[in-house]
């Protein structure tokens, strides 16, 4: 059974009608921090169910890594009987999470200004792939199309003359879902005050802009648009990964103080009196040349050599880790970035941790993902439901239940 939420949004409740990544995001935060969220399904379930490989006893990893600590019921909102289950979930709840495309909420009944009038507290979050005015309202979104409008695409990737390279992983997705529990929060705080509910409005293709603030003082400032610098830094040098004997190492040498340590570790005391490097102006302006030689010093030792000498004269570095490195770290594992949940299909799985600290109301993981209408009957009952009429929704197939 699942331990009790703590957090700090414990007792608020948040209906998720969102599939995928962005809405599921939003979700996930709000439930990590101890939100009661119900994710309400279509009776074929999220699509990300069918995001496999890779799968763990015939359970997507990715479900279950975008849905834990949230309770999962299953609806066909095609018919009335669900419409009503539904409508009553929301003129309870403190907080809904749409993803769905512009109008879609209309045609179902449940526009803002419908529940609003049943709930006036009620916090309605709407992301979208371009938000809900303006002239691209209309179209669907995906993270993909919302990188490259957003000019991230335009300076990702090794340099210029390369083709356009997108960011790894969904960035604009998982910073959308971010942006929508952030924007709750601040809702929530303001609805404590005063007893309103709102709604909030962000998009991938804003949250795909917001990663592009150094790119766009840049160009702002020079009417020119930066491009791709592989893993260097726009605006500070050394600030880049180099190639060691073994692998590669990212160094931060990015202000003065640092630039001197560091060429201390290095043994290249020559370097201080190069005009080409004497500041951090001049070492943009000769970035290739800079690179071009501190990677013929780097390539002389191991990471690991490196990076002792480094950490001892306080120069900010680190390895590049893989994603199984990573999961590894012990300040991976000390900061409970991965734990695990008891799936009763997939058994053990582990998943990514909230990595938000709190000191008096400590959010975490309490539950794993939801098999499909795991808590139906649950939430169904909850609602005021009666046992038979809970049967007679499933036997209709206006709801589907787990066993």
């Amino acid at each position: 059974m699942a331990k009790e939420s703590k957090g700090p949004l414990a007792g608020v409740r948040v209906i998720e009608l969102a599939h995928i990544m962005a809405g599921p995001v939003c979700g996930l935060m709000l439930a990590d921090m101890g939100a009661d969220v119900i994710k309400v399904e279509k009776p074929q379930g999220d699509d990300t169910r069918r995001f496999v490989p890779p799968e763990i006893e015939g359970e997507s990893a990715a479900f279950m890594m975008m849905n834990r600590n949230k309770r999962g019921i299953a609806l066909d909102l095609k018919q009335e009987q669900a419409r009503e289950v539904l409508f009553r979930l929301l003129t309870e709840a403190d907080v809904l999470i749409e993803n769905y495309r512009k109008g879609t909420m209309e045609k179902l009944g449940l526009s803002y200004e419908t529940l609003r009038e049943y709930n006036p507290g009620l916090i309605y979050v709407e992301i979208s792939g371009f938000g809900r005015t303006g002239p691209y309202a209309g179209r669907g979104g995906f993270d993909l199309i919302a990188q490259g409008m957003s000019g991230l695409m335009s300076i990702t990737g090794e340099g210029p003359g390369r083709p356009p390279v997108k960011v790894g992983p969904p960035v604009s997705d998982i910073t959308a879902g971010i942006l929508g529990a952030m924007g709750v929060s601040a809702a929530y705080a303001h609805k404590l005050k005063t007893g309103e509910g709102q709604k909030i409005d962000t998009s991938l293709f804003e949250a795909a802009i917001t990663q592009t603030y150094w790119q766009s003082a840049i160009a702002f400032a020079t009417g020119e648009s930066p491009g791709p610098m592989g893993s260097a830094h726009p605006l500070n040098a050394p600030y880049q990964a180099f190639e060691t004997a073994d692998g590669w190492i990212n160094i931060g040498a990015a202000n003065q103080a640092n630039w001197e340590r560091l060429i201390a570790v290095l043994g290249a005391p020559e370097l201080n009196d190069d005009p080409r490097f004497s500041s951090n102006a001049a070492r943009m302006a000769h970035l290739d040349e800079l690179s071009e030689t501190l990677n013929k010093i780097f390539r002389a030792r191991t990471t690991e050599e490196w990076l002792t000498a480094l950490d001892e004269a306080g120069v900010p570095a680190g390895p590049v880790l893989s994603i199984t490195e990573m999961h590894a770290d012990p300040q991976t594992r000390a900061r409970e970035m991965v734990v695990a949940t008891d799936h009763p299909v997939a058994g053990e799985v582990e998943t990514i941790g909230l990595p938000v600290k709190f000191s008096e109301t400590p959010g975490g993981v309490w539950r794993c993902a939801p098999t499909l209408g795991m808590h139906t009957r649950e939430v169904l009952g909850e609602l005021g439901y009666a046992p038979e009429e809970i049967e007679q929704l499933v036997s209709d197939g206006a709801a589907l239940a787990g066993d």
